[in-house]
């Protein structure tokens, strides 16, 4: 493993890599870091896959104050890290608010991205009586709280190492500037990825845990996902909640390993 940092705009986006092979780079949803992945990552690489493991902007050891945090914005965070390691052209991979960036990584530089992965995409603004945005404003303003809104994504089973990632997690939130970037990346910008989505060209896979309390139906949300891209799959991962590639690795494991044929050819 190696730990770099490429510089983007007067900051630094954080990375690690694992493997060698055809490269993917993985990017985490709000509030985590690259650690959400941390299951995953073995077996890519058991598997052949070079895997680079990104800090969205403002989290983990990625630098914060960010002018936005706009999935555009981290797109290019990721083509960035992509070109860091004259790695592409890449599968990306991005997890709920992430699921928003790798479509315009697609997009902006095709030539770099072999093919995109969305786990847990948000298709639609989430619909929200005035309780529910309180409760919302109140979890992007305390790390606790987010820990305990994050425990709640893991309605069927939560990794043996869950407790001791979600403290470290929390830890890192405290550090100054980290809530701000978590309240940056609900802001809603222009243009939505759904707009940008009939665009890309390469192979796309939607995967959704079919037990993700953040939608109210899962299986339709991972086909309105679908029906946006010229090609593309969707696939439901059972007895999974909002992070499949942590409380099911090795089935999410079995179907990258499969798309990732598709993209490299192999």
């Amino acid at each position: 493993m190696t730990t770099s940092q490429v510089r983007r705009n007067g900051g630094h986006i954080a990375y690690e890599v694992h493997g060698e092979g055809r490269l993917v780079v993985l990017s985490h949803g709000m509030g985590e870091n690259r650690a959400s992945y941390r299951h995953l990552v073995p077996l890519l690489v058991a598997a052949g896959h070079r895997v680079a493991s990104v800090d969205v902007r403002g989290h983990g050891e990625s630098s914060v104050g960010w002018p936005t945090y706009a999935p555009a914005e981290v797109g290019a965070d990721l083509l960035a890290v992509v070109r860091d390691l004259d790695g592409g052209p890449a599968v990306l991979v991005g997890s709920s608010s992430s699921a928003a960036a790798v479509v315009f990584a697609a997009t902006d530089a095709p030539e770099l991205v072999a093919g995109i992965v969305q786990i847990g995409a948000f298709v639609g603004a989430a619909k929200l009586n005035p309780l529910m945005r309180m409760a919302l404003a109140a979890v992007l303003r305390s790390p606790r709280l987010f820990g305990m809104f994050h425990k709640t994504l893991f309605p069927v089973h939560r990794p043996a190492d869950d407790a001791a990632y979600r403290r470290s997690m929390v830890a890192k939130l405290r550090e100054p500037g980290r809530m701000a970037a978590l309240r940056g990346v609900q802001v809603p910008v222009e243009p939505h990825w759904t707009a940008r989505a009939p665009q890309v060209r390469q192979p796309v896979l939607v995967l959704m845990g079919a037990k993700d309390p953040d939608f109210p139906d899962p299986g339709a949300e991972a086909r309105a996902a679908r029906r946006l891209f010229r090609t593309a799959e969707a696939r439901m991962i059972e007895e999974s909640g909002h992070y499949p590639h942590a409380d099911r690795p090795r089935r999410t494991a079995d179907e990258l390993l499969g798309f990732l044929a598709v993209c490299t050819g192999a």
